[in-house]
């Protein structure tokens, strides 16, 4: 072997350099991470937008809905006495139960939490907040050491404290965490004896999530055959007429979503332009007007055309990439329109049916003003009485319990389409 050849020999077997003298395999990590580093850059903000407004007030939303610290830490010693009190007994708590929640409501009527401990109870039992409001101006007079014994007295406040529901009330829900907020959200209670189901006339709530799923069902199925004559049309027609009906399906975007439902409600009442048109072409009698406001009918047709658009776009979208040539291909093999049609063009359209059918059913089913508007007591949806709780009875850990279940319910009917159709096939275009 030659003396170049042995020279060269080491340098075959070493690392490959890169230009500037470093390993190759190291420069290109080291590129990488570079390249890593400024992608995440990028997409900082969004990303930071997307924690604020999307992940922490749905991590927010679980936690208020088995957040329970207000008892516990409005009757500390209280709740501890309760702990070893049987509220299956029939009896009343000792002596030393009611001493200790005379001297926790003293401190928590200086400190004004006792009416937050009342509202929070009244979920539970009615009555509640009331209780604690009157009692606490009558309980700050006591003194915790020289009034003892306090049974008596606190009956003589309120009836309330000589009943052992209201003691057992307080027992049960003196945890730091709860599930009597979900038991609520789906018409049962935590008692002593532990969950059971509401009183007849206090089951509402499993009522309202299958009208929900029911109605939203319903629209979405009215917006696939109503979209897809549209869509094909868009998807077919030359572009000039095209662009038209593109303009009047893109039209209702550019109106208040509040106006178009005010719209509907005047003509779906019975003084209305529906039913006065159908009186005037005699399809219907004057004195038998039809009744489609204030119930589901009205809900239904107020929303199935608020949802139209998110139902024609992304079937518009996929009809738009199908070739034509794919038909006329199978009329020349003798094809019918109708055979060339349901066995060529339809399962191609497929995936905007199920884009748009997705798209239009998380919609509806959190759709609350346009219900409140035209579905009157029979057409609301389980979001009307999210937003009540929120808005009008500050119950928020029951509408966040609520809005936890339909969250649940909506990632189970996401998964159930995957697993039945595929999510791969839902396309946008």
């Amino acid at each position: 072997m030659s003396d170049a050849t042995q020279q060269d020999a080491p340098q075959s077997n070493g690392p490959v350099l890169a230009a500037d003298g470093t390993p190759l395999k190291q420069s290109l990590a080291r590129s990488l991470r570079r390249q890593k580093l400024r992608a995440l850059i990028l997409i900082a903000p969004l990303l930071l937008f997307v924690i604020l407004s999307f992940l922490v007030p749905i991590a927010s939303m679980l936690f208020r809905s088995v957040e329970n610290g207000i008892v516990e830490e409005t009757l500390p010693e209280t709740v501890a006495e309760l702990a070893s009190w049987d509220a299956t007994s029939g009896e009343l708590p000792p002596e030393e139960v009611y001493a200790a929640f005379v001297r926790d409501m003293v401190i928590a009527v200086d400190e004004k939490t006792h009416t937050r401990l009342g509202s929070r109870l009244n979920y539970e039992e009615t009555g509640m907040s009331s209780m604690f409001r009157r009692s606490g101006r009558a309980i700050k007079k006591l003194d915790p050491v020289e009034d003892a014994p306090f049974k008596e007295k606190l009956i003589d406040i309120h009836d309330g404290w000589g009943e052992v529901k209201t003691w057992a009330t307080i027992q049960t829900h003196s945890g730091k965490y709860t599930d009597g907020y979900f038991l609520n959200a789906v018409d049962m209670q935590r008692t002593a004896e532990g969950p059971e189901m509401q009183p007849e006339n206090k089951r509402i709530l499993l009522t309202l999530f299958g009208r929900t799923l029911k109605m939203s069902l319903i629209i979405t199925g009215f917006c696939i055959l109503l979209s897809y004559p549209v869509a094909w049309l868009l998807a077919n027609l030359p572009m000039r007429i095209s662009n038209l009906l593109m303009i009047l399906v893109l039209l209702p975007f550019w109106t208040s979503l509040l106006v178009r439902t005010s719209a509907w409600k005047v003509m779906l009442q019975q003084q209305g332009v529906i039913n006065d048109t159908l009186v005037w072409l005699g399809l219907v009698a004057d004195d038998a007007r039809l009744v489609i406001i204030n119930n589901q009918i009205g809900t239904i047709v107020a929303m199935t055309h608020i949802l139209l658009p998110f139902m024609i776009l992304p079937m518009y979208s996929v009809m738009q990439t199908i070739q034509p040539t794919y038909l006329r291909a199978a009329k020349s093999l003798g094809a019918t329109n109708w055979t060339a049609f349901w066995r060529v063009y339809f399962p191609q359209s497929i995936p905007g049916i199920g884009a748009g059918s997705i798209l239009v059913f998380i919609l509806a089913i959190g759709y609350y003003i346009t219900p409140e508007i035209v579905g009157g007591t029979k057409g609301v949806f389980i979001s009307n009485r999210i937003a009540y709780h929120i808005s009008s009875s500050l119950n928020w850990g029951l509408a966040a319990a609520l809005g936890t279940i339909l969250l649940a319910v909506v990632l189970i009917l996401y998964w159930a389409y995957d697993k039945i159709v595929g999510i791969d096939n839902v396309k946008l275009g």
